[in-house]
């Protein structure tokens, strides 16, 4: 049985699956609920200083987006961070640290950028045992206006400079929580690392309006009339979080960072994708949040299932095995060559492949009669758009053609569209070399 321990900044947990912070940590008795769910780790619900308390709306808090089959892919989140004392959260996860030593436990912190209230926090939550603490320079809404959140996360020098503090008045694992809501994802995290961050998570929601009620001509959640921006999260913010990820990953000024992966993990898959692209390991809400705790069971025997097949003993066998293919686009073959082939016994005649391509791309497929659909070699480009939109999964694939190689279809040599790419002048590398 492959071993699905982690061991992240020194850090262990039975499992890579940890709960981000969100709703569903928000107390011990779902903390408690979790942990014998099975999650090896929980980032504790976003704290805040002592003063005046933080007061969340009584409507409703989140917008979505359902697919054709109403499964849920996004939601839109309005609520704040905790709105219970301080010191009844610090209790709390004192008492669930203690009755868990083998879970991680992990508290979000979030207070205004100014030392004095990071210092007088910080001893605090070193008190309660918890394992280490992540800094929510993330959220986009309700704090943000108040000077927190991504209000410091989009500001790499303010990054910089409250790590600082933090890695000074503290002195276990500092956690950057980062906002994907920023034009290039590697600035704030090189200001993680220069700080001092032993850790980067990424990413926190993104700014959004998922809808608006077409009657009261107001934003969704609604509040008496009005609504406001949100933060986006669900498996429709995976490949943007996977797109981050992997910047960090392969950026050489952060190379080697430890990254928590965040942002649509609902499967065993999902993870492992994370974890190829650099993350140690993955925090989880929306799935939670839709299918309850037990969720991460089937991610358990999933991923375990996946590495005893692959061969992978333990996950850092895996951890970043697909950093080095993430490539910019200038480094790609051109002289690798696809055609898309139809499988006539598995094609159901929809004709969505002949439409999408006629009207849209290349022009590459024909409708003979019997609605017999097949691909024109001497057009098709291999944008694969055929295969994205077929309803029938493996009916339509891509076939390598090696370059200078007879085509048995047609008879014809297949060619690369640029066959010299080294000298071509749309080649980045050889327009410098000139």
């Amino acid at each position: 049985m492959a071993d699905l321990s982690t061991d992240f900044l020194g850090i262990k947990s039975p499992n890579p699956f940890w709960l981000a912070s969100a709703p569903p940590t928000d107390k011990e008795y779902n903390v408690r609920r979790a942990f014998e769910a099975g999650w090896g780790g929980v980032v504790w619900k976003t704290l805040g200083e002592e003063g005046p308390p933080v007061v969340n709306v009584n409507g409703p808090r989140y917008g979505a987006i359902w697919g054709a089959d109403r499964r849920l892919l996004g939601l839109n989140n309005i609520e704040l961070i905790t709105d219970r004392p301080l010191e009844t959260n610090l209790e709390e996860m004192a008492r669930v640290k203690a009755d868990y030593p083998d879970r991680a436990l992990i508290a979000s912190i979030m207070v205004p950028c100014e030392e004095a209230s990071w210092k007088a926090i910080l001893p605090r939550v070193a008190e309660t045992g918890a394992d280490g603490i992540e800094l929510n320079f993330g959220c986009p809404h309700g704090m943000s206006e108040r000077g927190m959140g991504s209000a410091v996360g989009q500001v790499p020098e303010y990054i910089e400079m409250v790590t600082r503090w933090c890695k000074q008045y503290y002195d276990k694992p500092v956690i950057v929580k980062l906002t994907p809501n920023i034009t290039d994802i590697r600035k704030p995290a090189r200001a993680a690392k220069n700080g001092g961050a032993d850790a980067v998570s990424l990413i926190n929601t993104i700014n959004s309006i998922t809808a608006v009620d077409l009657d009261d001509m107001c934003p969704e959640p609604t509040i008496d009339g009005k609504g406001s921006h949100g933060g986006y999260c669900g498996p429709a913010v995976k490949p943007i979080a996977l797109s981050m990820v992997s910047e960090i990953a392969r950026d050489p000024e952060t190379y080697g960072l430890p990254i928590s992966g965040i942002g649509g993990v609902t499967t065993w898959r999902d993870a492992a994708e994370f974890m190829v692209l650099g993350a140690g390991n993955v925090q989880v809400c929306t799935a939670a949040m839709t299918y309850g705790f037990k969720v991460v069971q089937e991610m358990i025997s999933g991923l375990s299932q996946w590495m005893d097949e692959k061969g992978y003993s333990s996950t850092s066998d895996f951890i970043g095995k697909a950093v080095p293919n993430v490539t910019d686009w200038q480094h790609l073959n051109l002289n690798y060559i696809t055609k898309a082939r139809i499988d006539q016994e598995a094609c159901i005649k929809c004709g969505r492949c002949y439409a999408a391509c006629e009207d849209t791309s290349h022009q590459a497929i024909a409708m003979k009669p019997g609605r017999v659909f097949e691909v024109k070699d001497d057009e098709c480009v291999a944008c694969n758009l055929c295969v994205n939109v077929c309803p029938v999964e493996d009916c339509i694939t891509m076939e390598q053609l090696a370059p200078g190689a007879v085509d048995e279809r047609t008879g014809k040599t297949v060619e690369a569209d640029y066959a010299n790419w080294t000298t071509h002048p749309n080649n980045p590398a050889a327009t410098a070399a000139e």
